[in-house]
């Protein structure tokens, strides 16, 4: 069974955000570390292109959220909490929030985003040169690492590809090295 068939079934053929049942499409939630029906959802056009293009958004279609941020599904309810943190301004999406509850793991993934945050409440990663990383980035080791509790070097110029941002520290990213997924400080790695 592929994934957009799991997802109908799941659904029911319709948007697992706002209910409708035309112009379905598998979304993957990003960053995507792993495709699959627990970081993917089935959704709208509408819904699609307005969590795309946060100017395009429309408040008042998101009031469905009102229903789908109690799904049992881990995406439909990291991607609520995303769009209402983006409308909390208007006042009844932090009314949800307030209400709303994600597992610990979750509300990390949730917030990667940093949606509805203003530009000087984001926490930017940069590596050696300045340039700004993001989730899903590839970097290059810029000098030999010792990884503490084990007895591994991660050499200089190993590529890390798809890596992870620390939500809450500026200076830290997570990547696999070799089979080991280990922090690394962004002092030492340079974008690719």
């Amino acid at each position: 069974m592929s994934l957009l068939q799991e997802l109908e079934v799941r659904s029911d053929n319709q948007c697992e955000l706002c209910g409708q049942k035309k112009d379905l499409s598998v979304y993957e939630i990003p960053p995507i570390s792993k495709v699959g029906k627990d970081n993917s959802l089935l959704v709208c056009q509408i819904c699609k292109e307005q969590i795309e293009n946060p100017e395009q958004t429309d408040a008042n279609h998101w009031r469905c959220l009102n229903d789908s941020m109690w799904s049992e599904h881990r995406a439909v309810k990291i991607m609520a909490w995303r769009m209402l943190s983006r409308l909390k301004q208007e006042g009844w999406p932090q009314d949800l929030l307030d209400m709303m509850y994600l597992e610990e793991e979750d509300l990390l993934f949730a917030k990667i985003t940093e949606e509805g945050l203003e530009e000087n409440e984001k926490i930017l990663h940069k590596d050696c040169n300045g340039n700004k990383l993001e989730a899903g980035d590839s970097v290059v080791l810029i000098k030999d690492l010792k990884v503490k509790g084990s007895s591994m070097v991660a050499k200089q110029g190993t590529a890390v590809r798809r890596i992870s941002l620390d939500p809450e520290n500026e200076k830290y990213i997570e990547g696999k090295v070799g089979s080991q997924t280990i922090v690394i400080v962004t002092d030492y790695v340079k974008k690719i």
